[in-house]
């Protein structure tokens, strides 16, 4: 039987308080022949190759095979100016990762019977009025409802979180609609900030919550969470910017992980790898409460276009 390897890496660079890097990691080419050992030394000196050309900042990696994770490497330091070098328990802000899993959510939320893809989301969100009642979550979710990428609302991404919502229905009658819902794609933020108020408002449940009750625990995720803890703080990787002058700074990083105004729903969740690599596994094997009629409706390309590569819901999708 054919093994599939997913790699779940978090990166902590030279960007914000997130995981994402500046540098790109090119794809680690391969052949049936190599052993899944072989695939791991190339993947993480890959990596390390990088890390050495740019020592600000962190990267953790894990490697695993379907539900057993075989590698789990760190590379740098969580905090340059503490010395704190990166580890397994490192956390890291995952920014727009955290739309895949409000993408995940919904699609508990579809299978439980609560909401359906296409009922238009003004039916739970009657403010998206001004909008257009025609938007569904569906289009919301896969980035074809029509909406700017954000709203016009000065501050809107600024913040603190118990905020979140109101900044959310703020930053609506700010929002540019930029063609027909369902023509085409076109990356929204405030799309999926909308998108998680909408689901707070159908189950009738603090969206955070239901993350926590639905998501986070079930999948056994016990070092994710929208709010720093108190005493988690050491724990957390120092996000670093690097500005005009080419000088790393975490000031940025700072600013941002006390609040992001709206985006709860799309780009705040803290996490680990262990933790992030959970969830990506309840993606491809029953690992998690959703069906797998849901899960591949998920990795199913919603957008127009040729049907080979496009975005699915909280999923770019590729098909070969």
């Amino acid at each position: 039987m054919k093994k599939t390897i997913f790699l779940s890496v978090i990166i902590g660079s030279l960007l914000f308080c997130f995981c994402r890097s500046a540098q790109k990691v090119e794809p680690v080419s391969y052949s049936d022949s190599l052993t899944v050992q072989q695939v791991i030394d190339r993947f993480n000196k890959r990596i390390d190759e990088r890390h050495l050309k740019d020592t600000v900042g962190s990267w953790s990696a894990i490697v695993f095979v379907g539900n057993e994770v075989v590698s789990l490497k760190t590379f740098g330091k969580a905090d340059n100016e503490k010395g704190i070098d990166a580890g397994g328990a490192t956390v890291y802000r995952i920014g727009s990762i955290s739309k895949t899993f409000t993408a995940y959510l919904m699609m508990l939320l579809v299978q439980d019977g609560i909401i359906g893809l296409d009922e238009p989301v003004v039916k739970y969100l009657p403010e998206m009025k001004l909008l257009g009642s025609e938007i569904t979550f569906r289009q919301l979710a896969s980035h074809t409802g029509g909406l700017a990428r954000e709203p016009g609302l000065s501050g809107a991404a600024d913040g603190p979180i118990g905020d979140w919502e109101n900044k959310v229905l703020n930053s609506i009658p700010t929002t540019d609609v930029m063609f027909s819902p369902g023509a085409k794609f076109s990356y929204s933020n405030i799309g999926y900030g909308i998108l998680g108020l909408a689901l707070s408002r159908a189950a009738h449940k603090p969206f955070m919550e239901m993350m926590e009750d639905s998501v986070f625990k079930p999948l056994h995720m016990d070092s994710s969470f929208y709010v720093i803890p108190a005493g988690w703080e050491g724990r957390v990787a120092v996000g670093y910017h690097r500005g005009a002058m080419g000088k790393a700074s975490g000031e940025v990083a700072r600013k941002e992980c006390a609040g992001r105004g709206y985006k709860v729903p799309n780009g705040v969740i803290y996490t680990t790898a262990g933790d992030l690599a959970r969830f990506v596994m309840a993606q491809y094997g029953d690992f998690g409460r959703l069906a797998g009629r849901y899960r591949e409706m998920m990795q199913t390309i919603q957008t127009p276009g040729d049907g080979k590569y496009g975005y699915g819901f909280g999923l770019n999708v590729l098909v070969w």
